[in-house]
C-alpha cells in the first residue's frame, strides 16, 4: 500500500498522541480561477496520479499585533479539516523548506504553551492574538511511484481569506485566488523542477506571496533590519556596515533559536556560531564604540556561547568518536566501549541541552536580543568614527592581524603541555575573530578582505581540530577512569586516547606549515614548531596584499611582542589594542 504524507519518514511522531515534527518542502504558484489543472502523469519520474481528495479548510493564523512571527519567517495556525487538523507552528528552515510542528487540535482556541514557549526569543511575551482568517476549498492529487508510494501532493486550493480588524483598523474586506501548491513526500527534490515547469506550462506563475498569510497581511519587513542593509550604498559609512553585520548575526541567532525549539541537529552549534559572529563584529569595531555600552552586550554574548559549549561539544565528539571506533579493527575493541561512548555523550548532550534551552527561556536571553536591537537601530559610536568604512576597516583588520600574531608567538615561548594547548586555543580564537573580521569586511575592500579571510580560514581550522583533540583527550581520560572504576576493560578507550594525540600532533605540523605559508605570503611572523610533518596545503593563491600595509603589521608585531610580551590573553591591557 502507498504511503500517505502522514506516513512518510520525514514525519517524527511524539509520544503524545497527535504531535508531530516534520521538514515540509514545497513551491507555490498562482493561478486564474479559469485555468484547466494539468495533467501531471506524463512527468518525468512518476508512474501514476492518485485517486484526488477533496477537503474543506479552515484556518485561524495568530501573531503578535506588530506581526513579531510574520517578520521574522515564522506562521502560527489552528487549522480545521482535512487529514492534519490542529495547531501548526512552521519555522524558516532553507530554500523551499520549513520545519512544521503540530499539536493536536483540541477545544481551546489559546495557543498551546509549548508553542508559546518555542517563540518566546520573537515575541517576548507580547500576546499572540488572531490575525486572519483563511478558509480553502482543496483538491489533492498524490504523485505515486511503482510501488505506490506517495512521492509528492499537488493542491488545487481555491481561497477565501480576512484580515482582522484588530490588526488593521479597517473593514477587513475578503479576498479571494487560486493557487496551485506541490509540496514532497518521499519523492528526490528533483521532483519540484520536473512538476513545477508542467504547472507552468499549464499557465501559472510564480507565487506573488511566500503563503496564505503573506498575501492577506502582506508581507512585512524583516524582523531585523538596519541602514546597511539597503541597496544602493556603493561606499557605505562605517555605521551602515557595522549596523548591518550586527543584523545579518542576530536575524541568525533568532533564526536558530527556532531551530533549537525544534531539535533541528545542528541549531545548537549555530546558536553558538551566531552570538560569536556578533561579539566578534562588537570587538573588532570597539575602538570605535562606547565600550561603557558595548562591552556588556559582549559579556553577555560570551554568556551564551558558554550556555551552548556543553551541547556543542558533546555532539561534536560523539560524531568523531563514533566515527573513529567503527573504523578500528574489530580485534582492538574490547569491552563495552561502544555502550560506554554513548552513554557517557548522551548524558553530557542531554545535560547540555537543557542548559541550553533554559538559556534561550530565560529573561535574561530576551534582554539581550532587545538591547541587540537597540543597538542596531542607534549605534553608540564616537564622532570620530562616521566615516566612510573603506578608509577605517583597514586599521580595524590590522589591529586583529596582531593579536594573533601576538597569540602565536606565545605557543613558540610556551613548553608546557598545557599552556601549549592553552596557547593554540588563544590562537584559534584569535585567528576566528580575524576570519569574521575580514568577513565583515568584504563588502568594502572586495577581494583583499576575501584573501586574508580564506587564509585566515585555514588556520583557525587548523586550530579547531587541534582544540577538539584537546577536549577529546580530556573526556577520555574521565571515561576511562570511570570505566575501570566498574570494572570493564579500557584498553579501547587508552587506544583512542593514543589516536587522539596524533591527530592533534599532526593539526600542529599543519598550522606550522600554514603559518609559515600566511607569513610568507603576508609578511615574516617566524616559525610555528610542530611536532610531525604532512604535506603542506594548497597556497591561497596570489594577488595583492589583503589589507594595506598587512606586511608591516606583522613584523612590528613580531618585533615588539618579542620584546614586550603581551600577558594578557583577554580583550584588554596589551600594546595591540592599538
Amino acid at each position: 500500500m502507498g504511503a500517505t504524507p502522514e506516513e512518510s519518514p520525514d514525519v517524527r511522531k511524539d509520544q503524545h498522541m497527535g504531535r508531530s515534527h516534520h521538514d515540509e518542502i514545497e513551491r507555490k504558484y498562482d493561478v486564474d480561477a479559469s485555468t484547466v489543472f494539468p495533467n501531471l502523469a506524463e512527468t518525468g519520474g512518476l508512474h501514476s496520479i492518485g485517486r484526488p481528495r477533496t477537503s474543506q479548510l479552515e484556518a485561524v493564523y495568530f501573531d503578535t499585533s506588530g506581526l513579531d512571527l510574520a517578520r521574522s519567517g515564522v506562521t502560527l495556525r489552528r487549522r480545521s479539516g482535512g487529514s492534519d487538523a490542529g495547531w501548526h507552528l512552521k519555522l524558516p528552515a532553507g530554500p523551499d523548506t520549513r520545519t512544521e510542528l503540530r499539536e493536536p487540535l483540541g477545544r481551546s482556541h489559546e495557543v498551546p504553551e509549548n508553542f508559546r514557549t518555542r517563540v518566546h526569543a520573537i515575541t517576548r511575551g507580547r500576546p499572540l492574538e488572531p490575525v486572519a482568517t483563511v478558509s480553502t476549498r482543496r483538491r489533492d492529487y498524490p504523485l505515486l511511484d511503482s510501488e505506490g508510494s506517495v512521492l509528492a501532493l499537488v493542491s488545487d486550493d481555491s481561497v477565501r481569506a480576512r484580515r482582522h480588524d484588530d490588526v488593521t483598523g479597517s473593514t477587513g474586506d475578503e479576498l479571494a485566488w487560486r493557487e496551485w501548491e506541490i509540496e514532497l513526500v518521499d519523492g528526490p527534490h528533483a521532483l519540484l523542477d520536473a512538476v513545477g515547469e508542467r504547472l507552468l506550462a499549464a499557465g501559472a506563475a510564480p507565487a506573488s506571496a511566500s503563503s496564505k498569510l503573506a498575501r492577506v497581511i502582506g508581507e512585512p519587513p524583516p524582523a531585523v533590519s538596519s541602514p546597511g542593509t539597503r541597496k544602493g550604498h556603493a561606499k557605505p559609512t562605517v555605521e551602515q556596515l557595522l549596523s548591518a553585520q550586527l543584523a545579518e548575526h542576530l536575524a541568525r541567532l533568532l533564526e536558530q533559536d527556532a531551530g533549537v525549539r525544534a531539535e533541528q541537529a545542528e541549531a545548537v552549534h549555530r546558536v553558538r556560531i551566531a552570538a560569536r559572529r556578533l561579539r566578534s563584529v562588537l570587538t573588532t569595531f570597539r575602538p570605535l564604540l562606547d565600550t561603557s555600552v558595548t562591552d556588556l552586550v559582549r559579556e553577555e554574548l560570551r554568556w551564551v556561547g558558554e550556555c551552548f559549549a556543553a551541547a556543542r561539544d558533546a555532539h561534536v565528539l560523539g560524531e568523531h568518536l563514533r566515527a573513529v571506533l567503527a573504523s578500528e579493527p574489530a580485534e582492538l575493541v574490547v569491552g563495552p566501549v561502544s555502550a560506554r561512548l554513548d552513554h557517557e555523550i548522551s548524558t553530557e548532550y542531554g545535560r547540555g541541552r537543557e542548559a541550553s534551552r533554559q538559556a534561550l527561556d530565560s529573561d535574561r536571553f530576551v534582554r539581550l536580543l532587545d538591547v541587540v536591537e537597540e543597538l542596531i537601530a542607534s549605534l553608540p559610536l564616537h564622532s570620530h568614527a562616521r566615516r566612510p568604512a573603506r578608509k577605517t576597516m583597514p586599521g580595524l583588520l590590522a589591529r586583529d592581524v596582531k593579536r594573533l600574531v601576538v597569540a602565536v608567538l606565545a605557543i613558540e615561548r610556551t613548553t608546557d603541555p598545557v599552556e601549549r594547548d592553552t596557547a593554540f586555543h588563544e590562537a584559534r580564537k584569535k585567528a576566528k575573530r580575524l576570519r569574521y573580521a575580514a568577513e565583515s569586511a568584504t563588502p568594502v575592500l572586495g577581494k583583499r578582505a576575501r584573501t586574508l579571510a580564506a587564509a585566515t580560514k585555514e588556520l583557525q581550522e587548523a586550530l579547531g581540530i587541534h582544540q577538539d583533540t584537546v577536549v577529546a583527550r580530556q573526556r577520555l581520560r574521565e571515561y576511562g577512569m570511570r570505566a575501570h572504576l566498574d570494572g570493564e576493560n579500557t584498553f579501547t578507550i587508552g587506544r583512542l586516547h593514543a589516536l587522539e594525540q596524533a591527530r592533534a600532533d599532526r593539526a600542529e605540523a599543519e598550522f606550522a606549515l600554514l603559518w609559515k605559508k600566511f607569513s610568507a605570503k603576508h609578511g615574516r611572523a617566524g616559525p610555528v614548531r610542530g611536532r610531525a610533518r604532512t604535506p603542506a596545503r594548497r597556497s591561497c593563491g596570489g594577488g595583492p596584499d589583503p589589507v594595506e600595509s598587512v606586511s608591516q603589521v606583522i613584523e612590528v608585531a613580531r618585533t615588539r611582542a618579542r620584546t614586550q610580551p603581551c600577558h594578557s590573553s583577554g580583550d584588554g591591557g596589551c600594546w595591540a589594542d592599538g
